[in-house]
């Protein structure tokens, strides 16, 4: 004849695997939950960050660029700004307009938020063209329509460049709007 302890002890069995069965359902759930809050929390979190974000994480990479109205360009990004981002490939230097890419291959995993850029980062592109200016030398100024413009950049405005396009007695300024520029292409590295 059994025992009372044989038979509560057999029931306690019972109620323990019954009790962790239940708690193994509660903590599946959780995770399974808190999965999906952790996920949503992340595409939240992803919505903020920026091209320029990833581009500055990028700096130091090789990277293809698709840019409006000049196609791809290669080099590896040297540095970038307040809307534009310098690429140096072997024979000369890229300014390119980040409004004007279209796709850009190579780039970090990375984000850098803003409050962690140098204030280099946060210089225009009119700071990078007036270097050109005072360089004097010639460069190839790409607009978004795909049209080039061989010129010697004289200064920088507001909103646009003044450049000089042709050579000898030809040479006449041109106005260029910075909003209409693609990209420059400088033959020699100097920026």
């Amino acid at each position: 004849m059994p025992c009372d302890d044989d038979r509560v002890g057999a029931g306690d069995e019972q109620l323990f695997g019954l009790l962790e069965d239940l708690e193994a359902q509660a903590e599946s759930a959780y995770d399974a939950e808190r999965r999906v809050d952790l996920e949503d929390r992340s595409r939240a979190e992803y919505r903020e960050v920026t091209l320029a974000a990833r581009l500055v994480a990028s700096v130091g990479h090789d990277l293809e660029v698709d840019v409006a109205g000049v196609g791809p360009v290669r080099g590896v990004l040297e540095r970038t700004g307040d809307g534009w981002l310098l690429l140096r490939a072997p024979s000369q230097d890229w300014v390119v307009r980040t409004a004007s890419l279209h796709r850009v291959v190579g780039a970090s995993d990375r984000a850098v938020p803003e409050a962690a850029w140098s204030p280099l980062q946060r210089l225009g592109v009119a700071s990078l063209l007036r270097r050109l200016a005072d360089a004097g030398s010639r460069c190839v100024v790409h607009t978004r329509d795909g049209r080039r413009h061989e010129v010697v950049v004289t200064r920088v405005g507001a909103d646009f460049l003044e450049a000089l396009e042709g050579t000898g007695d030809s040479r006449r300024s041109v106005l260029l709007t910075l909003d209409g520029l693609a990209a420059v292409q400088s033959p020699e590295p100097e920026l």
